[in-house]
């Protein structure tokens, strides 16, 4: 009887065993093979959108940019944008058939309840029966901000941009694109529907699924000019250190030189100094700064504000796809010295969109200190705990404290006496600059402008970009167009 007893607890044991190592074969060893079976992708879909996915929430804690809605059918939840395009570069969609992006890609084990601080969470909704529940996010996008920085370039013939951070935490509190679009449409459970969609965004020649903000590169022409003036800054130059100022800027191998806009010569002498350089935006004297400087300076002051040596080596970590600025390795100036010159005055071989030129106003804000560009600050449980935090970082240090002042005076002097005077708030100091880049042969220029504010404790920093001239065509200047632009982004930061 004992002999029987041992053989059936053999037994048992010995396909508890095999029963176990099926079961781990399954989730460990063949979970890959077994997702990827064509036989379940309709299967995996249908267990996705069985869950209830978490919110995405403005910094108000309480405006909704993205949620989930319940759906008549096997896809029980739906995803909405209650907002339309107006979010649309900071949530991305969240597709039936085209996956995930920004936001809804990066913060998916969350939104979706699988990451491990919603295990407690996922059991009870197991045990009780429920729908799965995810977790919610808080972003750090302030509406009013989002909403002014939308509707001031809305109407721009050609398309622009707009970012605009807190410069103390990297908090990016605007962030808009013109072109862009409803990710609803994305989002649909109809098959036609979404496919038409998809289509007609992709065959779209102005690339609306990408956004200007943050996803494309373009010259950023003089706004280039306050790194570097940075670079001379941090090498013994100070504000009042006096520069060549001539009609044009001879430039070494080869017999063709560099001009002033509307090949004029800058006011003040054959010699003006850095900060009068920078106040009337003198490109021959920043020419002249950057062959002064070198290859070797001008390249670490770029790289050290996050301008990456080409477009596929960036390392800024932002919570949501972002092409870093460029600035070329120094190697690549070797007998190009004409090419520095340019690089000098934001034009040639650099590159950056309006983040990046946000990030670099904002570490001239924050005492020369650039921080990581943060977009989540919390995560929240479906009880509305907080489930993770995610505190500012401190990036790199471009510039030290005394330079960040010193060029902080210098960016004050541009909009209350020079070009950028548009940008002026009445009661408020703000410190910026422009810019206005050739990017075609015979297309218009880009207009730029970047700024912060108060100049004293800065709460806001923010870059415009007008495409191709905006309404003004060849006539454009960042003074003119996108200065306005970000005095109305500047306004509504500092209401808030």
């Amino acid at each position: 009887m004992d002999r029987q007893i041992r053989r059936l607890g053999l037994g048992l044991l010995f396909l508890f065993l095999l029963l176990l190592g099926q079961v781990n074969y399954v989730q460990f060893i063949a979970a890959e093979e077994i997702a990827d079976n064509p036989a379940n992708a309709y299967r995996q879909l249908v267990a996705e959108y069985v869950v209830d996915r978490g919110d995405m929430l403005a910094k108000d804690g309480t405006t909704v940019l993205a949620m989930s809605k319940r759906s008549p059918g096997a896809f029980v939840f739906e995803r909405r944008y209650p907002h339309g395009p107006l979010y649309a570069g900071i949530t991305g969609y969240y597709s039936l058939y085209y996956g995930r992006t920004e936001l809804e890609q990066t913060f998916d084990d969350y939104l979706s309840g699988d990451a491990a601080e919603l295990l407690p969470t996922t059991f009870a909704d197991l045990v009780l029966g429920r729908p799965k529940q995810g977790a919610s996010i808080v972003t750090t996008i302030d509406p009013l901000v989002q909403q002014v920085a939308t509707d001031q370039i809305a109407d721009l013939p050609e398309g622009g941009a707009v970012a605009a951070i807190d410069p103390e935490s990297g908090d990016i509190i605007a962030l808009a694109s013109n072109p862009t679009f409803d990710p609803n449409r994305l989002a649909t459970l109809d098959p036609k529907a979404v496919r038409e969609a998809w289509d007609e965004l992709n065959a779209d020649p102005e690339n609306p699924l990408l956004s200007r903000a943050n996803d494309e590169l373009y010259p950023p022409g003089s706004t280039f000019k306050i790194v570097t003036a940075s670079a001379a800054l941090e090498n013994g130059f100070g504000p009042d250190s006096l520069w060549p100022n001539p009609h044009e800027l001879d430039l070494p191998l080869t017999t063709h030189g560099l001009s002033n806009f509307g090949s004029k010569t800058c006011p003040g002498g054959s010699r003006i100094s850095l900060a009068y350089a920078l106040q009337i935006s003198c490109n021959v004297v920043f020419g002249g700064i950057g062959l002064e400087l070198g290859a070797d300076k001008m390249a670490a002051q770029a790289h050290a504000y996050g301008f990456a040596p080409d477009a596929a080596s960036g390392d800024v970590d932002a919570d949501i796809p972002f092409q870093e600025g460029v600035f070329p390795d120094p190697a690549s100036f070797v007998q190009r010295e004409p090419a520095l010159a340019f690089s000098a005055i934001g034009q040639q071989d650099v590159a950056a969109n309006p983040l990046q030129l946000a990030l670099v106003a904002g570490a001239i804000a924050n005492d020369g200190i650039l921080m990581r560009p943060r977009l989540v600050t919390e995560v929240r449980d479906p009880q509305g705990r907080v489930v993770r935090a995610f505190p500012p970082e401190e990036a790199t240090r471009p510039i030290d404290e005394r330079s960040a002042a010193r060029l902080t005076d210098m960016m004050v002097s541009v909009v209350e006496d020079g070009t950028g005077w548009r940008a002026a708030v009445p009661g408020t100091t703000v410190a910026g600059k422009t810019g206005t880049a050739q990017h075609r042969k015979g297309a218009k220029p880009h207009a730029w402008f970047v700024a912060f504010a108060p100049a004293e404790n800065p709460e806001v920093a923010v870059a415009v970009l007008v495409l191709d001239g905006g309404s003004l065509g060849d006539d454009a200047t960042g003074g003119e167009l996108a200065a306005p632009i970000a005095k109305a982004v500047i306004e509504a930061g500092l209401e808030t």
